[in-house]
């Protein structure tokens, strides 16, 4: 094998230039396969990140997969019914002291109760319509991520303020109100309750930051008209890779539907998936025209050397032989490739990590999200060698089959 292999190198360095360029081609493919992916990778990852950090991992709801059957449906075998009036039910879960010591028992993670509702937000004779959450402030904090959002006062004044409030800047600014003034919040029964101002937050979300609105549980509750009664409970897990596990059993324990975050966002990881099979199909195709370069050389060489494949024949060298002598040939081109592509991708991706980015000037200094991998190197490099040596077999089929005495008498 060490003779093939001195051979092979031998034929290489006596086309220099060109193998130099196949190499160079092959080490552009994977370097920028190798930042694509990492830049790829890092933006999905960053985005889910983002996402996991905005939505609880597990959130159970006041309603359930199947719809409840209707006493007259039971009672009757008709195929329509008209003029049926449902039977009205208070939504929410009931009794949710037990509900929660119930998921305490085996949930390993934070448990936040919460109660959503429309109300109307008034202020020096404007409104504003408002998604009125209410919450336990402590329990909140530990499954969400408003404190960091925070940009006047503090939401644990919710815990001290039996009407406190937390609104966004941009509902505030539409209001002209500020932390310390008093509104007044109308359900979509006719009360109202005047709440006063204890916070600000900013998320970025122009939806959320004109239309949402944080309160004490107790006061939501008296504001609906819901005593004792949320609609949904918020879980922060431990360990995310759980959350599909613990919404199942959630849903069949408590009978309430009990949705994961991916499955919330099942779509989105579909989107995920077929961006990752187009990149790397696109990583392909340029490691497949990288193996054009390595093809053109070796099949070069094959028709420089047919003398030399004509003399090794005639000294005993069976067809295996030299044809390995050509396919590491193009092995060799592969993995010098490869190792220069793997130094340019890890330059390229230190770069491009460098590059800072500013939107507005409530978003912070950001950069590009770079994920550094040895699968994104392993991969490229296992490509590029497998284009390599596919370049590399098929010129040396041809050149394993050629007749030494047809190549001398063709010589002479």
């Amino acid at each position: 094998m060490m003779l093939l292999l001195r051979i092979a190198t031998t034929h290489i360095r006596s086309r220099m230039r060109q193998t130099v360029v196949s190499i160079f081609g092959v080490a552009l493919g994977v370097g920028f396969s190798i930042a694509m992916a990492s830049l790829m990778e890092g933006s999905q990852r960053d985005f889910t990140a983002t996402l996991i950090d905005a939505i609880p991992h597990v959130e159970i709801l006041d309603e359930q997969r199947a719809p409840a059957e209707q006493p007259a449906s039971v009672v009757y075998n008709a195929v329509a019914f008209h003029g049926l009036r449902p039977r009205e039910d208070l939504r929410g879960i009931r009794n949710p002291t037990e509900a929660l010591a119930s998921l305490r028992d085996w949930v390993d993670g934070n448990m936040a109760q919460r109660l959503s509702g429309q109300a109307v937000l008034r202020y020096s004779g404007q409104d504003i319509g408002m998604n009125l959450v209410g919450v336990v402030p402590r329990r909140e904090l530990s499954v969400s991520k408003i404190r960091e959002d925070m940009r006047e006062g503090s939401f644990d004044d919710l815990d001290t303020t039996a009407n406190g409030l937390v609104i966004g800047d941009q509902a505030a600014e539409r209001l002209g109100a500020g932390v310390g003034d008093t509104v007044t919040l109308t359900s979509a029964n006719g009360l109202a309750k005047r709440f006063r101002i204890v916070g600000l937050f900013h998320s970025g979300i122009t939806t959320k930051d004109e239309g949402l609105a944080y309160a004490p549980l107790k006061a939501v509750q008296i504001l609906l008209e819901k005593p004792d009664i949320i609609n949904s409970i918020a879980i922060r897990l431990t360990d995310i890779r759980q959350a599909n596990d613990v919404a199942a059993r959630a849903e069949r324990q408590l009978g309430y539907k009990a949705i994961s975050w991916e499955e919330a966002n099942e779509g989105l990881m579909e989107a995920f998936f077929v961006r990752n099979v187009i990149m790397y199909t696109v990583v392909g195709a340029i490691l497949v025209v990288a193996g054009f370069g390595i093809f053109n050389i070796v099949s070069t060489i094959v028709h420089e050397k047919a003398r030399d494949i004509a003399i090794l024949k005639s000294l005993g060298f069976p067809e295996g032989d030299i044809q390995q002598i050509f396919v590491l040939e193009g092995l060799v081109i592969g993995v010098l490739g490869a190792i220069a592509g793997c130094a340019l991708g890890f330059g390229l991706s230190s770069y491009l990590a460098t590059i800072k980015f500013e939107f507005t000037q409530d978003v912070e200094m950001t950069r590009l999200p770079i994920y550094f991998s040895t699968l994104h190197y392993a991969v490229s490099s296992v490509l590029a060698l497998f284009s390599a040596g596919i370049a590399g077999y098929i010129p040396a089929r041809k050149a394993a089959r050629l007749n030494p005495v047809d190549i001398i008498r063709g010589a002479a």
